[in-house]
């Protein structure tokens, strides 16, 4: 029997109220705050944020320096790239209008939410409130300000749709009309009224 119990490094800082789940690796210097909750066989890497509350499904990747900060929730297979950034307060300030500092009960967070399947490239910033779609692509250093459908490949400042990819990752190629196929896996997918789906 494989062990599943869950590897968390001497110098990783992981609160007791945080719940691991089995086979999942928490690497050197990546903190895991109290409330979290992180599935099971996940890669918390070197230097990684886990913010309160944050909800981690099952086989998940947060890369190294990763910030995932509270409201966010990662669904099943989510990938976080090195370096990237969820924000969760719409008009961020350190303190009031009469110069107090700001405590949690003075704003409203918001969170991030990536979908089944999704891949959130390195250094891209995610800025809430926003859902990454299912099997979506953000390509690396994008400024994602709006939510990005299922199965759409989005880049830039703002982050733009600019392909289709499909779920192994590869752009699409046009296989007719509206129909579009993977040059990887040969799954064929349909688009309607700028929606994508797997064919049936």
């Amino acid at each position: 029997m494989p062990d599943t119990t869950p590897t968390v490094a001497a110098t990783a800082d992981v609160d007791p109220r945080a719940s691991i789940g089995p086979g999942t690796r928490v690497w050197h210097l990546a903190q895991v705050r109290e409330g979290a909750r992180v599935g099971a066989d996940c890669i918390v890497g070197r230097g990684a944020y886990i913010g309160p509350g944050v909800v981690v499904g099952d086989r998940c990747k947060i890369q190294n320096h990763a910030l995932v900060y509270e409201p966010a929730v990662l669904e099943d297979g989510a990938f976080v790239g090195p370096a990237v950034v969820f924000t969760n307060d719409y008009y961020p300030r350190a303190v009031n209008p009469d110069g107090s500092l700001k405590s949690a009960d003075d704003w409203h967070a918001v969170g991030v939410t990536v979908r089944t399947g999704a891949s959130i490239g390195a250094r891209s910033v995610c800025v809430a409130p926003v859902t990454i779609g299912r099997w979506a692509l953000v390509a690396a250093g994008s400024v994602v300000t709006k939510d990005v459908p299922d199965f759409a490949l989005v880049a830039g400042v703002p982050a733009r749709r600019i392909r289709w990819v499909g779920r192994a990752g590869a752009p699409l190629d046009p296989d007719g009309d509206h129909m579009w196929i993977c040059p990887t896996s040969g799954e064929r997918y349909v688009e309607q009224d700028g929606v994508l789906r797997l064919a049936q």
